[in-house]
């Protein structure tokens, strides 16, 4: 009875520790990511049955203070172009979180997720794979162009972690980004394979 008694114990030891080290590593790349990145993420919008390839990407991700390894942020698709509505960029606000090294990133106004869990990341670039909700996957180069000013609260309205006070770091407003034509079509984010 003993040796089963010790056996049960060593098991439990050994899932809390990986669970323990696990939250930690999560933690950790939160931490990392937090901040503005810029770059390739290689991604394209489909409007009226059409397809235009962004020039450029913006991710912003902001830590949530209370969950350390999540929280909110934007992301901006850029194009040459003023397309939909006068607009050259497609934008939406994010809720992303870290669980197991898998960075789980959400689109709110899109209600779609991709998933990015073959990749490298320290604090000057982050590239990989990205792997998208109906199975594609693509791969991304971005580098790190800024971090959170946590001394200047006001500039992110009342409650930063609101998605909805979030700004650009150009200023201009997330609402604004909605990208719509003239009757109200939306345009859709789409990651595909390029040629």
């Amino acid at each position: 009875m003993k040796i089963f008694t010790k056996t049960w114990i060593f098991a439990f030891m050994a899932v809390f520790a990986f669970t323990l080290s696990s939250c930690d590593d999560d933690e950790e790349i939160a931490r990392t990511l937090e901040g503005t990145w810029q770059g390739d993420m290689y991604v394209s919008a489909y409007y009226d049955n059409r397809y235009y390839d962004a020039t450029r990407t913006e991710v912003c991700f902001l830590r949530d203070p209370y969950r350390y390894s999540e929280g909110t942020g934007y992301w901006v698709d850029y194009y040459n172009d003023r397309y939909w509505g006068g607009y050259n960029y497609v934008a939406s606000h994010i809720e992303w979180q870290v669980s197991y090294g898998t960075i789980r990133i959400y689109f709110v106004e899109e209600d779609s997720y991709v998933d990015i869990y073959n990749y490298s990341l320290d604090y000057d670039y982050f590239t990989g794979y990205i792997d998208t909700y109906n199975g594609g996957r693509q791969k991304f180069n971005l580098r790190h162009i800024s971090s959170p000013n946590w001394n200047s609260f006001d500039n992110w309205g009342y409650d930063y972690y609101d998605p909805y006070y979030y700004y650009y770091s150009n200023g201009t407003s997330m609402q604004r980004a909605k990208a719509k034509d003239g009757n109200g079509e939306k345009v859709q984010r789409v990651f595909r394979v390029k040629d």
